[in-house]
């Protein structure tokens, strides 16, 4: 068999050791098949660039179901004529804006579909690669193509240090080194939100330009159009980038770039459908793309872990934004364990000064006594989590009607977590709605 044929069975009995043991899933070479990989989804969860710090019971299945479906509706030509025609009949985007984005890679994948490194989901008991539809057995593995991928070494610089991108320019086929993400609105702890406040009033407006924005930026303000920021994939701390370094740091010619900006705001419209129908709004999320000479290719793993979904709740003459992906867990921290993820945020300071790995430095200080140790989560409230996850796999499978109602009736549940600790106050902070 080529080396190159595309996998339609795996064995999982011979998977072996994984070749990349990460915070939230774990990567296999694909037996028999060196151009693939084996993409395991773990219950682990990762917040703050610490690591795997807390587990959401059978996340693992929820997220990989998650993704094969949404992965398998990127790859059909109807999905991408209906977000045509969602954006066609959409009067509120500025027609200009509209007209550069319905053009380019729309145009290709109306008629083909889009790419990506997706394959299918193995099936649990027969090892069967399903490419259409959901196996009979869903599993916690996908197989995906395999791109390189290549991290930009860091290189002394006059006393400081830079990260060498030249690489890139070498290569026609790798993992490009951004991340892109896509925002139809701003949230109240996004982080364009905190740049934005730390700026002076001229530097606010040239800010709003370059991200698009036709108005001040302001939480919890939804968009006419989706926007677009960047940050760094491989140095060791993720860093906003401007439009002209994330260009050089990319290693693409400029309508290559342009291709996969565009490519991630029209996925943002895949998702926000899927989530339209079980009554979330989808506020941002995150895309990553491979290049191979032309063609450019979804990758990375997109699930509840990948976007900020929301729904809106009335808590004592307060409306209240509750979340239904990792962002609980972020705030669930910034509540309940203040102090140390304050800890947290210092010890990122110091690796900025440093140019050390800053989870390196969070252990050293944790271990002198300096910071608090990583906090061990309520079961309570993993609980609900777990609930939420659940209930939008149950949706995708087609196994539940009214996930709509209960996904609302967990908001209602988070929020009594919050109330029996006496720390709505501090939830209504950051997620309250004026």
């Amino acid at each position: 068999m080529s080396a190159d044929t595309v996998p339609t069975s795996i064995d999982l009995s011979q998977l072996g050791e994984p070749v990349y043991n990460g915070s939230v899933q774990r990567l296999f070479a694909a037996p028999g098949h060196p151009g693939f990989m084996v993409c395991e989804t773990t219950p682990a969860g990762s917040v703050f660039d610490v690591g795997s710090i807390f587990d959401i019971k059978d996340n693992d299945l929820n997220r990989a179901v998650f993704r094969h479906a949404l992965y398998s509706q990127l790859g059909k030509a109807a999905t991408w004529q209906t977000v045509k025609q969602r954006i066609e009949a959409d009067t509120s985007i500025d027609p200009a804006w509209k007209a550069e984005l319905l053009k380019g890679p729309l145009e290709t994948m109306v008629a083909s579909g889009g790419m990506s490194h997706h394959v299918g989901m193995i099936d649990s008991k027969t090892g069967a690669v399903v490419t259409e539809g959901m196996p009979e057995n869903p599993s916690c593995y996908n197989v995906v193509r395999r791109f390189p991928v290549m991290k930009p070494p860091q290189r002394p610089f006059i006393g400081g240090h830079v990260f060498d991108y030249e690489q890139f320019y070498q290569s026609s086929t790798y993992v490009v080194p951004l991340e892109y993400i896509v925002r139809f609105g701003i949230t109240g702890g996004s982080s364009i939100l905190r740049k934005h406040a730390a700026l002076n009033d001229s530097a606010k407006r040239a800010y709003e330009q370059e991200l698009g924005l036709t108005q001040p930026m302001e939480a919890w303000q939804m968009l006419s159009h989706p926007i677009y920021d960047l940050t760094s994939k491989y140095e060791p701390e993720d860093r906003n980038v401007s439009r002209q370094e994330a260009l050089l740091m990319s290693g693409l010619a400029t309508q290559g770039f342009l291709d996969t900006v565009k490519m991630a705001l029209l996925g943002g419209w895949v998702i926000r459908s899927i989530l339209d129908d079980i009554g979330l709004t989808l506020w941002d999320m995150k895309w990553e793309f491979a290049v191979d000479g032309d063609d450019c290719f979804f990758v990375d793993t997109v699930d509840t872990d990948s976007f900020r979904a929301t729904s809106t709740l009335d808590y004592e003459d307060r409306k209240l934004i509750l979340h239904y992906n990792k962002q609980a867990m972020r705030d669930y921290y910034k509540i309940v364990h203040a102090a140390w993820y304050a800890g947290v945020n210092e010890a990122k300071n110091e690796a900025a000064k440093q140019g050390r790995p800053f989870t390196g430095i969070l252990r050293e200080g944790q271990a002198s006594g300096r910071w608090l140790n990583t906090p061990v989560v309520d079961a309570e409230f993993l609980d609900l989590q777990a609930e939420k996850t659940l209930l939008i796999r149950e949706h995708i499978l087609g196994q539940r009607t009214d996930a709509r109602e209960k996904l609302q009736a967990c908001g209602f549940n988070e929020i009594a977590f919050y109330a029996k600790r006496g720390l709505v106050a501090q939830y209504a902070e950051l997620n309250g709605l004026a």
